[in-house]
């Protein structure tokens, strides 16, 4: 793949170690992918350590001395990250502009690739300093420098190899630097792209969405006799229903009920490596992880030979987005498509990302009162047909309410109009499901249920 030259002069390229508690385990069975054609980075100049150490607030139960891992704006090695099974190395990059709670983008190198190569050929760090997150550049160490996106640990959380490895650095970053776990993002190209599928799979609660640029599905790689290779898949010969391939990121994480990770599909009509109805196929297997039609809610041609269609939604964050290349073969990625992706991330605009609108709901709302108090127990149903993705529900309090705690959601303000909004566990609400929230209020003499409430600006009607 021919790699836009960096826009602006390379930084230097130090190494330093963090002292921090983590086990290395045996390397485990690593995949194969024919790289994509690239010009080669330039060299990094030679490691340089440099740390300082400073004490973290000691309302900890245990007193903690944290270091201070990288120098800004310059690309670092962090070794000692935490539990590391397939001995990958980390790369850091912190722009001198690094908000409070910055978010984090992890960019997943191509095979025969490294961090410092995903660094220095695409522009997130200079996506970085203009909007203030960290990135994380994983590399393999491998001989074949491709990510194990097919061994059974793998494809199960926890499980070991790199998956394992890559959500050490995560946790690591948002350790050290407080960063916010509601805006974990991955994004990769090729072998990467495949990684990015896979810890979406894995890791739905780490990762709040992916851009995966000339990728496959979640699990279309699988082995089990160690192979680097899937032939089949990479031909684009493996096809299964919306609902099988579904099942393959459902059975990842066994049980889990929470929100999923919304995804960007990159692939060229054209791709020799991975080819096209690999496309289709990642489309069918996101579609029902979101418990989206199949259907493009919206189809447009953002430049010319593109076409984007989104599923379940029709804004730049919809659930599934699909961007098409006539013509173009494996090497996808270009200049300039990472603005896209935080775009679709939330990550180039104010403020947080605003939720999708709703579709049609109904709430169910029953009250129990006594003196000065009451509880409130409310279900919301989704009775459209496209899942809901994070969700916020409004209501006005009768006079003389107020609102002393909740579960099942965050409330505020406490009286007149307020919103009601979806924790960690209960973001999604597939078709036809329904949630149960509720909150305790205390109250003047009115102890009456509100009359009307929206889902995401939505009126909904009450049962």
């Amino acid at each position: 793949m021919t790699l836009t030259p960096h826009d602006r002069a390379r930084r230097p390229l130090r190494s330093v170690l963090v002292a921090l508690l983590g086990a290395l385990v045996p390397l485990l069975a690593a995949t194969f992918l024919a790289a994509p054609t690239a010009s080669a980075a330039p060299a990094m100049p030679a490691a340089k350590a440099e740390a300082a150490v400073r004490t973290e607030a000691a309302v900890r139960t245990e007193a903690a001395v944290r270091t201070e891992a990288a120098p800004l704006a310059a690309l670092t090695e962090i070794t000692g990250f935490g539990q590391n099974p397939s001995n990958l190395q980390m790369y850091l990059y912190v722009p001198e502009s690094v908000t409070a709670n910055p978010a984090i983008v992890v960019a997943v190198h191509y095979c025969t690739g490294s961090g410092p190569a995903m660094y220095n050929g695409t522009e997130y760090a200079s996506l970085a300093d203009t909007y203030g997150f960290i990135v994380v550049y994983p590399s393999v160490t491998r001989s074949s420098k491709c990510f194990d996106v097919a061994s059974p640990q793998a494809l199960t959380r926890g499980g070991g190899s790199d998956p394992v490895g890559i959500k050490s650095m995560v946790d690591w970053t948002v350790r050290t630097y407080d960063a916010d776990t509601d805006r974990v993002f991955a994004t990769g190209i090729s072998s990467g792209a495949m990684m990015t599928n896979v810890l979406l799979g894995d890791y739905p609660d780490v990762f709040a969405a992916g851009a995966a640029f000339a990728g496959v599905p979640f699990a279309c790689f699988a082995t089990t006799n160690g192979s680097e290779w899937n032939s089949d898949c990479a031909n684009g010969t493996i096809s299964r229903t919306p609902q099988a391939w579904g099942d393959l990121v459902r059975g990842a994480y066994p049980g889990y009920t929470g929100p999923r990770p919304r995804m960007q599909l990159w692939h060229g009509t054209e791709d020799d490596v991975l080819r096209y109805p690999n496309f289709g196929e990642e489309i069918k297997q996101w579609t029902n992880v979101h418990g989206v039609s199949q259907t493009p809610a919206a189809t447009d041609s953002p430049q010319s030979g593109w076409t984007r269609t989104r599923y379940g939604g029709t804004g730049e964050r919809a659930p599934v987005e699909a961007i098409s290349l006539q013509g173009t073969g494996h090497n996808v990625y270009a200049w300039g498509m990472g603005e896209r992706v935080l775009t679709f991330f939330g990550l180039n605009g104010s403020g947080p990302a605003p939720q999708p609108p709703a579709g049609p709901c109904k709430v169910a709302v029953t009250t129990n009162a006594w003196n000065t108090g009451l509880t409130a127990s409310v279900t919301i149903t989704n009775t459209g047909t496209t899942a809901v993705n994070g969700w916020k529900l409004g209501f006005t309090l009768p006079a003389g309410q107020a609102v002393t705690g909740g579960w099942g959601a965050t409330y505020s303000p406490a009286s007149g109009a307020v919103t009601a909004t979806n924790v960690t566990y209960n973001a999604a609400i597939a078709p036809g499901a329904s949630v149960s929230v509720g909150y305790q209020a205390n109250h003047t003499g009115n102890s009456a249920a509100p009359t009307a409430y929206t889902l995401n600006g939505t009126a909904c009607t009450t049962a």
